[in-house]
C-alpha cells in the first residue's frame, strides 16, 4: 500500500476488509456504545453512514446535474494553444475590419499564456514551441505591442535563438506571407489544379484527411491568388529572421542521401514553383471555380466550416480573396461562426479551435449512469433527446470512398453534417442505449443507421479512423506542406477499440466478420511493452484503455497473455500516488511511454482499463481509487492543468476541461458498481 503524497483513505479501505473490530453504531447517540459485528451485517441491521466513495460519487453526479445546460446538454471549454486567437487578430487585420476593444482582450489572453523563457508552448508545461510563439509575437504586434516591450524582447530573443522565422512551420509562413513579411516561394506548393484531379488518383484531395481537405481545398486558393496586405513599419516582424533572408533561404532542406520520398517531393516542389510562377495556367482558372464551389457548398447552415478554426478561417480568406465583399451572406455568416467559438469575459478573449458540445454530452450521459442516476432521469432522458436530435441524415464526404453507405451517426460540433466521426457516433449510442426516451422508436432507429455507417467505415486493415475509410496513403505525409505529418486520417487502435465496445454492448459476436478483422488489427498494433498507442488523447494510457473496454465487451478471453502483458505494463506505470499521468512528449519520446505525473482523466483511463480486465479488486485499482478521492475537491471537481486530449499527436495538443471530471465520476462509478458485493 502507497504512503505517497496522496494516501489511501482509511475509510475508503475499510470498506474492502471485513472486520470484527468494534464498530460504534453512528445512528444511536449513547455515547460509547459499540456491537461486535463485521460491517456488512451491521450495516443491513442498522444502516450505515455514506462511505467516502458513495460521498465522492455524489458530489460529481451533483456538480454535473448543476452544469446541465438548459437544452439538455454539457459542454466545457476546448483549450489548445494561442495560435488560434492569433491567426483571428490576423484574420481581421486582413480584412481590414478591426475591433480595436475585443482585440486587446486577445492581446491580454496571448500575454497571459507566455512562458518565463519569453516563448508559448503548444501545451501545459511544455517546452517553448517556435512556431506558436512567431504568430503570438505577430499578433501582439499587430495589436499594437511595441518591440520595445519586455514581454516581446524576450519572445523574440526566443526566437532568434531558435532559427527565426526559416526555421518554423508552414502554417505560420502562410500567414506571415500573407502581409508581405515572408516570401510567398517560402511556402510549400498546393496548386490550385489538384481539385481538378480524379477521386481514383493517388494524390487527389479526398485522400487527404477530412480536416486537411476542409483546410487546404480554401487554402489552395489564397495560395493561387498569392495576396499580400502591407503593414505599417511598426507592425512589420523582419527582427525575427536572424539574417536578411536570402533567395536560397525559401528552398527546403533535403534529407541525407539522394532517394528519399521527402528529398523526391522537394524536387517536385521545385518544379510546381516553376509552373506556378508561369503564365500560362491553362488549368487554373476552372480549378479555382470547382474551389469556390466546394467551399460555398460546404458551409453549414450554422456558418461552419468543417467545424474547426482552421477550415473556418482559411474559407473566409479564400472568399476574401475571390472577391467576396466583407458584408457577402456567406463572410458574415463564416465569421458569425467563429465569433461562436470565443470565450469571453471583461478582461480576455480566446477563440477555440473547436467547441465539443456531442462530446462532451455523451461523456457526461456514461458517467451519470455509472454514478446511478436512474435511466428515466430527466436530466438523462433531455440529453438522450438532445443527442437524438442532431443524429446526422445526410450524405457528407465519407460518401465519396462508400458511395453505397447511407448515413447515420453524430458529428463532434453542435452542426457539422459533412464531417460526423466513428468516436463520437460511437460514444453517443453507448451513451443513450438504456435511457428511456420517450420515443423508443426513434432511438433504435437512430442507433441502428449510427452502427451500419459506423461498420461501413471500418477499413481494409480491419481499423477504424476517425472520419473516413483507407485513409492510408502514408506517403502524403512526407511531403514539404505536410509538416504536422496528418494530412491523413489512417486507423488507430483507440478507434478500433471504440468500436468493438460498440459491437460489444450491441450484442454483436466476436465471430463477427467486421470483430474478427478488428481484432487481428489491435493484435498488430500492440506495443512491444504491452500498451497501445492513442491517437485521440494522451497517449498510450488512452490508447490502452480504449482497446481493452473494447476487448471485454467484444468478449475476448481477457486472461490471454497480450491482454495480460497490457494490464502488467499499466500496473507498471502507476506512480507513488496512486495515480497515473503521461506526458505530451511520450509522442517523440518512447521512453516517456505512460510517464508523468498523475491526473485525474488519465488515472480514470487506467483504472477503467484495469476493470476491463477484470481488476477491479486489484491492488493498483484500491490505489488508484485512493488518489481520485484524494484528490477531489469539495465541490466535486478536480484541479488538472496538463494536456490529456490530442489533436494532432507532437503539434497540436488540447485540454478538454470536462475530461477531469466526467472520467473520474465514471471510474468511481463503475468501480462502486464492480465492487459492490463487498460493501453489503
Amino acid at each position: 500500500m502507497s504512503s505517497g503524497k496522496y494516501p489511501i483513505s482509511s475509510a475508503l479501505t475499510s470498506l474492502n476488509t471485513e472486520t470484527t473490530e468494534p464498530v460504534v453504531d453512528p445512528s444511536r447517540k449513547i455515547p460509547g456504545k459499540v456491537h461486535h459485528l463485521p460491517p456488512s451485517i451491521w450495516k443491513k441491521m442498522v444502516g450505515e453512514a455514506k462511505s467516502p466513495l458513495d460521498k465522492a460519487v455524489e458530489r460529481t453526479r451533483d456538480f454535473f446535474f448543476r452544469e446541465q445546460l438548459p437544452g439538455g446538454y454539457w459542454w466545457a471549454e476546448l483549450e489548445s494553444n494561442t495560435t488560434i486567437t492569433s491567426e483571428y487578430i490576423m484574420l481581421f487585420h486582413f480584412l481590414g475590419m478591426v475591433d480595436k476593444i475585443r482585440e486587446r482582450k486577445m492581446a491580454r489572453y496571448i500575454l497571459s499564456k507566455q512562458t518565463e523563457d519569453g516563448s508559448w508552448s503548444i501545451w501545459f508545461g511544455g517546452p517553448g514551441d517556435l512556431s506558436t510563439t512567431i504568430e503570438s509575437y505577430f499578433a501582439l504586434k499587430l495589436a499594437g505591442y511595441s518591440a520595445d516591450h519586455p514581454a516581446m524582447i524576450r519572445a523574440r530573443d526566443f526566437i532568434l535563438a531558435n532559427g527565426g522565422i526559416l526555421k518554423a512551420r508552414v502554417f505560420t509562413k502562410v500567414f506571415l506571407a500573407l502581409f508581405g513579411e515572408y516570401s510567398w516561394m517560402g511556402v510549400p506548393s498546393m496548386p490550385i489544379e489538384l481539385m481538378l484531379l480524379p477521386n481514383w488518383a493517388y494524390f487527389n484531395m479526398y485522400e487527404l484527411s477530412s480536416w486537411s481537405r476542409a483546410t487546404i481545398i480554401p487554402l489552395s486558393v489564397v495560395m493561387s491568388e498569392r495576396p499580400v496586405r502591407r503593414l505599417p513599419p511598426s507592425a512589420r516582424v523582419q527582427e525575427l529572421f536572424v539574417r536578411p533572408p536570402r533567395p536560397t533561404d525559401y528552398t527546403f532542406t533535403k534529407e541525407d542521401g539522394i532517394l528519399t520520398w521527402k528529398n523526391f517531393f522537394i524536387g517536385v516542389d521545385h518544379l510546381l514553383k516553376v509552373y506556378e510562377s508561369s503564365p500560362l495556367r491553362l488549368f487554373k482558372k476552372k480549378s479555382v471555380t470547382v474551389a469556390e464551389q466546394w467551399i460555398l457548398e460546404h458551409q453549414e447552415p450554422s456558418g461552419d466550416w468543417g467545424g474547426i478554426q482552421p477550415a473556418m478561417l482559411n474559407s473566409v480568406l479564400a472568399l476574401h480573396c475571390l472577391g467576396y465583399a466583407n458584408d457577402h451572406p456567406a463572410v458574415v455568416k463564416g465569421l458569425e461562426a467563429l465569433a461562436n467559438f470565443c470565450i469571453e469575459d471583461d478582461e480576455s478573449l480566446v477563440l477555440q479551435s473547436c467547441v465539443s458540445p456531442v462530446w462532451d454530452t455523451a461523456l457526461v450521459l456514461v458517467a451519470m449512469q455509472e454514478a446511478g442516476v436512474p435511466t428515466d432521469h430527466p436530466a438523462l432522458v433531455l440529453s438522450a433527446q438532445w443527442l437524438l436530435d442532431l443524429e446526422v441524415r445526410r450524405k457528407g464526404d465519407w460518401q465519396v470512398k462508400s458511395p453505397e453507405l447511407e448515413p447515420g451517426g453524430w458529428a463532434f460540433e453542435f452542426l457539422n453534417d459533412w464531417y460526423p466521426d466513428v468516436d463520437d457516433s460511437g460514444f453517443v449510442m453507448l451513451a443513450i442505449k438504456d435511457i428511456k426516451v420517450r420515443d423508443k422508436k426513434h432511438k433504435e432507429q437512430a442507433i441502428k443507421r449510427g452502427i451500419s455507417w459506423c461498420l461501413g467505415l471500418q477499413s481494409n486493415n480491419g481499423g477504424w479512423a476517425a472520419f473516413d475509410k483507407n485513409n492510408t496513403k502514408y506517403l502524403l505525409n512526407k511531403i514539404p506542406f505536410a509538416d504536422l505529418e496528418a494530412l491523413i486520417d489512417p486507423p488507430t487502435a483507440d478507434l478500433t477499440g471504440r468500436m468493438l465496445e460498440l459491437m460489444g454492448n450491441f450484442n454483436y459476436p466476436k465471430t463477427d466478420k467486421a470483430a474478427v478483422q478488428a481484432l487481428e488489427f489491435l493484435k498488430i498494433e500492440q506495443e512491444p511493452e504491452g500498451p497501445w498507442w492513442g491517437r485521440w488523447g494522451v497517449n498510450y494510457i488512452y490508447g490502452t484503455w480504449s482497446v481493452l473496454c473494447g476487448l471485454e465487451a467484444i468478449g475476448e478471453d481477457m486472461s490471454q497473455a497480450y491482454i495480460k502483458k497490457s494490464v502488467n505494463w499499466l500496473k507498471s506505470k502507476q506512480n507513488i500516488d496512486g495515480g497515473w499521468g503521461e506526458v505530451c512528449e511520450s509522442y517523440g519520446d518512447r521512453s516517456l511511454m505512460g510517464c508523468g505525473p498523475s491526473t485525474a482523466s488519465q488515472t480514470s483511463w487506467a483504472l477503467l482499463s484495469l476493470f476491463a480486465a477484470g481488476e477491479a479488486s486489484s491492488e493498483a485499482a484500491t490505489r488508484g481509487i485512493g488518489y481520485l478521492l484524494a484528490t477531489q475537491k469539495q465541490d466535486g471537481t478536480w484541479d488538472e492543468d496538463a494536456f490529456t486530449g490530442t489533436g494532432f499527436p507532437k503539434f497540436f495538443m488540447i485540454k478538454y476541461h470536462i475530461y477531469r471530471n466526467c472520467f473520474p465520476l465514471t471510474a468511481l462509478g463503475k468501480y462502486r458498481r464492480l465492487t459492490a458485493e463487498q460493501f453489503k
